[in-house]
C-alpha cells in the first residue's frame, strides 16, 4: 500500500506509515491480502479467478458467466476509460451479473474516454460490486496458478474495521462452485424477443427488420452481444429462460436452437437443462451451444464435465479448429470443461485449447449439432470466431435446401 505522510510538512523528522487497510481479501486457507476499498461497501464470498484481458473490464464485470466469482485483473490499469450505458452484457438487470467482486493492482483514475458517462468507482457502487485496489495481482495470479482457484471473502469497510476471524471462517465455510446451479440466479426468467443488432461507430445499435431464420435461445446467463450477432445474421430471436423444457423450446417450431453461456457447475444446472437439450437433439433441429451450453450439450450426448485447476479467463486464448486446421485467438471464461475422453464415438472433438489441450468444441457426426467452449461474440475479445455464427446459419439454410454462405475465415496460422 502507498505510504501516507503523518505530518504537515516534510522534514528530516517526517514519519511514514502504512494507512489502515479499508479492504481485505481473505482466502479459505487463512491468507489475508490488504488493500484499499473501492466500489460497494460490504462483504461477499466467491471463487477467486484471474482474467488476462487488457480491455473490456465493463463487459467482463457484467458477464453473467462470472456469477459467484471474484475477478483478479492481471492488467494493472483498470477503470481508466470509465463506464457507459452501452457496454453492459447482462440481460437480466435485476440480477446484475452475479460477480462477487474485483481485485485491482492500481487505483482507479479519472475516466479518459469520450464515451464515459461516469467514473468506474461510481459504476461499481451502483452495481453493488465490491472491489479492492493496491494488490500485488501478479503474486495472487501466481498463487492461483500453483494452487488453483481459492474460495475467499472480499470485504470493504471505509473505517477499516473488520472482524478478520469471522471473515476467515466465512471464507473457509463457503462450499465453492462445484454442485452450484447459478444459471437460475442470472437468467432473465421470462420469454422475450430480441432484434437489436451490433453497435456501429457513431451510430449505436441497430434493429433487425428482415429476419430469415427463427431461433430460440435458451438463457442460462446469455450476453447481449451474442443476441446481437444472431440478429446480425438474420435471426428472429426468441429468448426462453433456463428452466425451459424441450416442449417449451420446440413449441416455437424453431429453425435453430442456441444454448447460451452461463455460470456454475454444468452438472448442477444440467439436472433440469439436460433433459430439455436431449429432446431438442431428438428433434434433429440445428443446435449451437457455447460455454455452459456447450458443457451441458456434452453431458446430454453422453460425456462428462470436470472442474478445472485455474480455468480459462481472458481474451488471448489460442484454439485450433480441427475442422479447418486454423488457429483463432478467443475470449474465454470458464472453470469447468468437457472431458473429451468421455465423449462417445458419435461425437467429434472439433476444437482444442493450445494452452493445455482441453476440449473447446464438439459436433455430432450425423446431426446438425455443434458447440464451442469459448465466447465467439467477442465482447470483449477478438473477432476471430464470428464465423461460428455463419456455421450455425448454414445448418439452418441446409435444412431449408438453401445454398451455404461463405464463412468468415479465421486468421491464417500454423496448424
Amino acid at each position: 500500500m502507498a505510504d501516507t505522510m503523518l505530518t504537515d510538512a516534510i522534514t528530516d523528522d517526517t514519519v511514514w506509515a502504512e494507512p489502515k487497510p479499508t479492504a481485505l481479501l481473505i482466502l479459505a486457507d487463512g491468507t489475508v491480502i490488504e488493500g484499499r476499498g473501492i466500489g460497494a461497501v460490504g462483504q461477499a464470498t466467491g471463487e477467486v479467478c484471474f482474467n488476462t484481458a487488457m480491455t473490456g473490464y465493463q463487459e467482463i464485470l457484467t458477464d453473467p458467466s462470472y456469477a459467484g466469482q471474484i475477478i483478479t485483473f492481471t492488467f494493472p490499469h483498470i477503470g481508466n476509460v470509465g463506464a457507459n450505458d452501452e457496454d453492459s452484457e447482462t440481460v437480466n438487470a435485476a440480477a446484475a451479473s452475479g460477480v462477487r467482486g474485483c481485485v485491482l493492482k492500481t487505483d482507479i483514475t479519472d475516466p479518459s474516454n469520450y464515451r464515459a458517462l461516469k467514473d468506474f468507482d461510481a459504476w461499481l457502487k451502483a452495481r453493488g460490486i465490491i472491489g479492492i485496489a493496491g494488490v500485488d495481482t501478479r503474486a495472487l495470479t501466481a498463487l492461483i496458478r500453483a494452487k488453483g482457484m481459492p474460495n475467499a471473502v472480499i470485504a470493504h469497510a471505509p473505517d477499516g474495521a473488520f472482524d478478520r476471524a469471522a471473515l476467515a471462517k466465512e471464507a473457509a465455510a463457503w462450499p465453492g462452485l462445484e454442485g452450484m446451479d447459478l444459471a437460475k440466479e442470472v437468467t432473465a426468467g421470462q420469454t422475450f424477443r430480441w432484434d437489436e443488432t451490433s453497435w456501429v461507430w457513431n451510430k449505436g445499435y441497430g434493429r433487425q427488420e428482415s429476419p430469415m431464420h427463427k431461433v430460440v435461445a435458451v438463457d442460462y446467463g446469455i450476453k447481449r452481444n451474442i443476441l446481437r450477432l444472431l440478429a446480425d445474421a438474420g435471426c428472429d430471436v426468441t429468448v426462453l429462460p433456463a428452466s425451459a423444457t424441450g416442449a417449451d423450446i420446440l413449441a416455437y417450431k424453431p429453425d435453430g436452437v442456441f444454448l447460451s453461456n452461463g455460470p456454475g457447475d454444468p452438472a448442477a444446472t444440467g439436472e433440469y437443462a439436460v433433459p430439455a437439450i436431449k429432446e431438442v437433439i431428438a428433434a434433429d433441429v440445428p443446435l449451437f451451444g457455447i460455454c455452459l451450453g456447450h458443457q451441458m450439450l456434452g453431458i446430454a450426448l453422453g460425456g462428462e464435465t470436470k472442474k478445472m485447476h485455474q480455468g480459462h479467463h481472458g481474451a488471448n486464448h489460442p484454439v485450433q479448429d480441427r475442422t479447418t486446421g486454423k488457429v483463432e485467438i478467443t475470449s474465454m471464461n470458464h472453470g469447468f470443461a468437457v472431458d473429451s475422453a468421455t465423449l462417445p464415438d458419435t461425437v467429434e472433438e472439433t476444437h482444442v485449447s493450445l494452452f493445455d489441450g482441453s476440449n473447446c468444441g464438439l459436433r455430432v457426426k450425423d446431426k446438425p449439432i455443434f458447440s464451442v467452449q469459448y465466447h465467439p461474440e467477442a465482447s470483449p475479445g477478438p473477432e476471430d470466431s464470428h464465423y461460428l455464427f455463419t456455421r450455425f446459419i448454414n445448418l439452418m439454410r441446409a435444412r431449408k435446401g438453401q445454398a451455404p454462405l461463405p464463412e468468415q475465415p479465421a486468421p491464417e496460422a500454423a496448424a
